[in-house]
């Protein structure tokens, strides 16, 4: 059996082994495969009966040129790269890797929160660049800082990684506002749910954690924005699209936004026009709220187990089945 690996490095820059996927036949890895040539996918995928992709497109004209092609396994959560309907059509399942991330992505949120009330990096530059050696004060601090116990946050989407930032927030002092097409009693123990004007009114903080839906795409925009208090803190570690970057840069510029925190951005890897590069009190990361080792080795560990489970014809975490 053949089994490629389009783009293994994002998940496993030498930190990781492959040696259990090995273990089920020829294995072959590539760091990186082309996100718009198909001609190269083609030719990379050949005669492999099993295909691994993280952001590697898995068009249709791929799946029909690749006669042999059994299986196609997303390295991620999310698989709209693949043309999992045509795939299905063709008899060949398309398998994910749900919940992998809920601990370091509700982490990382509340990492981008804490930056923006202490300024930790940019104080400790301060100090490195002799500046608490000279003070003529005991201390000093260049930014506000904020404590957040008793203020409001407010979470859009509260599935797994929203309740679990859901739970940080509490223990931190705040009172989490929640909206969700989906209530549970879990959200409950952690959150008030509350309408989607309300959160926007009332929310001191407002994180997403929703998915990129046709009612989601653009849902931070300059109308939701008005509806906001001014000085609102904006946290997306979700998914770019969720905000129109031009209304929020805006909202930044003119203070009715004190200050936001982004780890995804609408086109990926960030083109230099983007708006939020400029902004005032905007902190952008390159998408790696997911990738601690520990979350990733559980992509390995799931993937192994998708295709394990594939040959003992039983799949599993099927997209679509």
């Amino acid at each position: 059996m053949k089994i490629v690996v389009l783009d293994g490095y994002t998940l496993n820059p030498g930190d990781l082994s492959w040696a259990d996927l090995e273990k089920f036949g020829e294995l072959i890895v590539y760091d990186r495969t082309s996100l718009n040539n198909d001609a190269e996918v083609i030719e990379r995928i050949s005669d492999a009966e099993i295909v691994f992709t993280n952001k590697t497109p898995v068009s249709k004209t791929v799946i029909d040129a690749c006669p042999n092609l059994q299986f196609i396994s997303v390295l991620a959560t999310g698989f709209n790269i693949v043309d999992s309907e045509h795939a299905k059509e063709k008899g060949i399942p398309v398998s994910n890797v749900p919940a992998y991330g809920t601990d370091s992505v509700s982490q990382f949120a509340i990492a981008m929160l804490l930056e923006i009330c202490h300024h930790i990096g940019a104080h400790d530059k301060a100090v490195h660049d002799g500046r608490w050696e000279s003070s003529a004060d005991w201390c000093f601090w260049d930014y506000p800082l904020i404590e957040l116990a008793g203020k409001s946050i407010g979470i859009i989407g509260f599935g797994r990684i929203g309740r679990k930032t859901g739970y940080l927030a509490k223990a931190l002092g705040m009172h989490v506002l929640a909206y969700d097409i989906f209530e549970n009693e879990d959200g409950r123990c952690v959150a008030d749910y509350v309408s989607l004007d309300y959160l926007f009114g009332y929310s001191d903080i407002i994180s997403l954690h929703c998915p990129l839906l046709p009612d989601t795409e653009g849902i931070i925009n300059r109308e939701s924005i008005k509806r906001m208090k001014d000085g609102v803190i904006i946290l997306n570690n979700s998914r770019g699209p969720l905000i129109v970057e031009q209304d929020l840069a805006d909202a930044l510029n003119s203070g009715k936004v004190y200050a936001a925190a982004v780890d995804v951005v609408a086109m990926e890897p960030i083109n230099g026009d983007n708006p939020l590069l400029k902004a005032k009190n905007c902190i952008i990361t390159p998408h790696i709220s997911w990738a601690p080792k520990e979350s990733r080795q559980r992509i390995m560990d799931c993937s192994v187990d998708n295709l394990k489970a594939f040959l003992s014809g039983n799949p599993a975490n099927i997209v679509n089945s």
